[in-house]
């Protein structure tokens, strides 16, 4: 059974910066592809940034692209999200997504509020 745990989220100013983690147990992190999802009250899940296995291909959501960054370390079966330049819009619960091959598992989120 795979298990995520987000943190990192928190309250921040506009214009600033959070890094959000995700630590992944069970199963063989080195061989997920992972991504990040937002949702914004009233609002659907978003996609945030996705990564591959090996770290070397990413994609990002228009929204944030040039502003977020994702990366991981598998010798620490983590995935991050560096948030720069943070706007009042980016105010959502950021959920960490795993997906197996077989299954796609998700946390349980971590809330980040941007305030103007």
């Amino acid at each position: 059974q795979v298990q995520l745990v987000e943190s990192g989220g928190g309250l921040v100013q506009a214009g600033g910066s959070l890094r959000l983690s995700c630590a992944v147990s069970g199963g063989t992190f080195s061989s997920y592809n992972m991504g990040w999802f937002r949702q914004a009250p009233g609002k659907e899940r978003e996609f945030v940034a996705d990564i591959n296995w090996s770290g070397m291909i990413t994609y990002y959501g228009d929204s944030v692209q040039g502003r977020f960054t994702i990366s991981r370390d598998n010798a620490k079966n983590t995935m991050y999200l560096q948030m720069n330049n943070l706007k009042p819009e980016d105010t959502a619960v950021y959920y960490c997504q795993v997906r197996t091959g077989l299954t796609t598992y998700w946390g349980q989120g971590t809330q980040v509020t941007v305030s103007s």
